[in-house]
């Protein structure tokens, strides 16, 4: 029994023991499994191309995500050659761009890791052409690697685009890679050129050339303008209450009619005078202003231009901030604006919904238009994305001010309330024309008040409603007296300079670059100091004048505006699949290569040689020389650099000054635009933008200027005289 029990003993022992191994056995099985599946479960990387968008990205995906910036381009042509294979069909050599190094490392690391890998920078061929180079540098596997895009930086998009992921578009990269490519051709040569014939540190660009062309035509076109003389005549007229109305002259009872001289406005003076008008005809009519479309990159930077007073370069900032996320208190990180860089004035159903749904709730039904207001996008747009839009219409600029810097408020306000009146009900005005008869001569008098204000109701920055006037309470037939008549002379202006708005609005119009392009054109010119700003007004510098005369000469193409234009066209057959990258580039460059060649051998060398003057350096008393800077013409010292005295260079002009008898100085103002005052200065204040001529005019005896190039016109400097002759050549005086 003992011998028994001791077995059973045992065998419970046994038992025991068998039980606990193998519930060890199982519990390191377990957790082998557990290690495996841990270790299976990796992560899912999204790249984008900056840290504030990789931040909001984020927050709304969640900790199976892991995502990184590639701070923008990772791969480009070296900076320190041509980097195009002229002799192999114009490959590109790509480099890693210095400082990428690390960076690519880690995100090596990171793919390799990674389950799947997402390329989520920008929707455009610049972003598919950053997916591409990032393909290659991080030597990503095609399966287990996506192209993601989305049009505004929300949670909804952001999901949707990882569920509708693609391939990389070879389309859009080629188109880039084209760009990319054409540039450099075009740039690197000719900046090399005007290193060796003008002077070091120049560069010139395929686009740029272009804008600093139109840039100096319009220059050209003030300079040569000669003004017009034309007259006005006004009339504020009475009736018995003695209400009075101001009335302006249309024309005859036959036709309209300008008055071109004084004679012609003295015998319509002749014609009217002691006489009474008689209230011929009163015509009321409605008038319906549509709003305008929501925003287009072109568009958005023309009003924040215009309105704020901000660059091109200033609004694409503060737009790509909105775009990327800002933190909103209650909200967390929240991508404020759809995508920036668009020429399309499309919007989404869903878009159009929640606009719709606002104004219904905050303004009411009759806010809202009978149908839904639908734009046309321009013939040569790309319209791949949608018009810049709020992502969400309750978003509203007050609601959320205080988490936004004053100029990212402005630029919000300015996206969002013309985003919201594009969806309204047209303004209504009412007009009313009142056409006054007076022996033959037609007067009106023009008055408009608006009777329901629409989508001005939430943009009211037009200028429709600046000028409205009450109607006059008149009826047909009633005479009404003279209480003055009022002529006027006036002369023609010349056009007015590019500003920023305007450059953009017209590159746009010409079908020269894309909505990524307009701001870059206008900062590269301006950095190169070939153009200079006054207030708003673009001017030419000396510098940028050389330049434009020189490709003008030797690169007719390069600054022709119809060929850029042309090009661009191509480009886009290029992202749509039609046209072969490389033929664009073999279509251009035997061409250009020629101009090039031809260029190097027939351009001489402009030599800006240090002139020696009678100003003596008061340093050292050496005679100063003059010498050419990157802003134009200056006197420095002969002696540096033991001496490094300078000052500005002051050209003298073949005429007196008109106040004390002075020398008058050719000079430039602080922003680079030449203008022409006294030696005296500042004892006398006279200055001219127009270079005095030393002839006096005939007629009144004011000094004169030149105007024009073959012929130079002489053009009276008293706005009131307006005579103007042909100057005389040394042979004919």
């Amino acid at each position: 029994m003992a011998k028994k029990a001791a077995e059973n003993t045992v065998t419970t022992e046994e038992k025991t023991a068998k039980t606990t191994k193998k519930a060890t056995k199982t519990k390191t099985t377990t957790k082998k499994k557990t290690a495996s599946k841990v270790k299976k479960a990796k992560k899912k990387l999204v790249i984008v191309e900056s840290p504030a968008k990789a931040n909001t990205i984020m927050k709304f995906l969640g900790k199976n995500y892991v995502v990184m910036a590639s701070m923008g381009h990772v791969r480009d042509l070296p900076k320190s050659q041509l980097g195009v294979d002229l002799e192999n069909d114009y490959e590109p050599k790509y480099i890693t761009i210095r400082g990428k190094g690390e960076l690519l490392s880690a995100l090596r690391k990171e793919a390799k890791n990674a389950d799947h890998v997402y390329l989520a920078t920008d929707p455009d061929r610049e972003g598919e052409a950053i997916s591409w180079h990032l393909m290659t540098a991080l030597n990503l596997d095609e399966e287990k690697t996506d192209r993601i895009t989305f049009n505004e930086i929300t949670k909804d998009a952001v999901e949707k685009s990882i569920k509708s992921a693609r391939n990389i578009d070879m389309n859009l990269v080629d188109a880039q890679q084209a760009r990319r490519v054409l540039d450099r051709i075009v740039g690197y040569p000719v900046s090399h050129l005007l290193w060796q014939k003008v002077k070091s540190r120049l560069s010139a660009g395929r686009v740029q050339s272009v804008a600093l062309r139109m840039i100096c035509e319009r220059e050209d076109e003030i300079r040569n303008f000669i003004p017009e003389e034309y007259w006005t005549i006004s009339a504020v007229v009475t009736d018995e209450d003695k209400n009075k109305f101001d009335a302006k002259l249309y024309g005859t009872t036959d036709a309209k009619i300008e008055l071109k001289s004084k004679e012609d406005t003295d015998k319509v003076l002749n014609a009217i005078k002691d006489n009474d008008f008689v209230v011929k005809e009163i015509k009321r009519t409605e008038k319906n202003r549509k709003p305008y479309p929501p925003f287009t990159t072109s568009t958005l930077q023309q009003e924040a231009s215009k309105y704020l007073n901000f660059t091109a370069q200033k609004t694409m900032m503060l737009a790509q901030q909105l775009y990327e996320g800002i933190e909103i208190k209650g909200n967390g990180t929240v991508g404020l604006v759809s995508y920036i860089r668009t020429d399309s004035v499309r919007i989404s159903d869903e878009a159009y919904e929640n606009a719709s749904e606002y104004i219904k709730e905050n303004l009411g039904e009759k806010y809202l238009p009978d149908e839904r207001n639908i734009y046309k996008t321009k013939k040569n747009a790309q319209d791949a994305h949608e018009a810049i839009r709020p992502t969400y219409a309750t978003m509203t600029p007050d609601k959320i001010k205080e988490s936004l810097s004053n100029d990212q408020y402005k630029l919000y306000k300015l996206i969002w309330e013309r985003f919201i009146s594009s969806q309204m009900a047209p303004a209504v005005y009412e007009s009313m024309t009142v056409t006054l008869e007076n022996n033959g001569y037609l007067f009106r008098i023009n008055a408009s008040v608006i009777a329901f204000k629409g989508f001005l109701e939430v943009y009211n920055r037009v200028e429709e409603t600046e000028n409205i006037i009450k109607f006059p309470k008149i009826e047909e037939n009633k005479k009404l007296s003279a209480n003055k008549i009022l002529p006027e002379q006036h002369f023609t202006q010349p056009p007015a300079r590019y500003t920023d708005a305007s450059l953009v609005k017209t590159l746009e119009e010409l079908g020269i670059g894309r909505p990524s392009t307009y701001a870059p054109i206008l900062a590269t010119i301006i950095a190169r100091n070939y153009v200079t700003k006054e207030k708003k007004a673009i001017f030419p510098t000396e510098l940028g004048e050389i330049i434009d005369n020189i490709l003008k000469e030797y690169f007719p193409d390069i600054v022709n505006v119809g060929f850029t234009a042309e090009m661009e066209s191509e480009l886009d057959k290029v992202e749509e699949g039609k046209e072969e990258w490389k033929k664009v580039i073999r279509d251009f460059y035997p061409h250009f290569g020629k101009e090039l060649t031809n260029a190097m051998e027939k351009l001489e060398k402009i030599e800006i040689k240090d002139e020696e003057t009678d100003v003596v350096c008061e340093k050292c008393g050496r005679n100063m020389v003059i010498k050419f800077g990157r802003y134009g013409k200056f006197l420095a010292c002969p002696g540096y650099p033991e001496c490094n005295n300078a000052k500005p260079y002051f050209e003298a002009v073949d005429a007196e000054c008109p106040k004390c008898g002075g020398r008058i100085l050719k000079k430039k103002s602080k922003k680079g635009r030449v203008y022409y005052g006294c030696e005296h200065n500042p004892e006398c204040d006279f200055v001219s933008w127009d270079m005095p001529a030393k002839e006096k005019c005939p007629k009144c005896g004011s000094y004169m200027v030149e105007k024009g190039k073959n012929p130079v016109r002489l053009l009276c400097s008293n706005e009131k005289c307006g005579y103007t002759e042909e100057k005389k050549t040394n042979d004919e005086e």
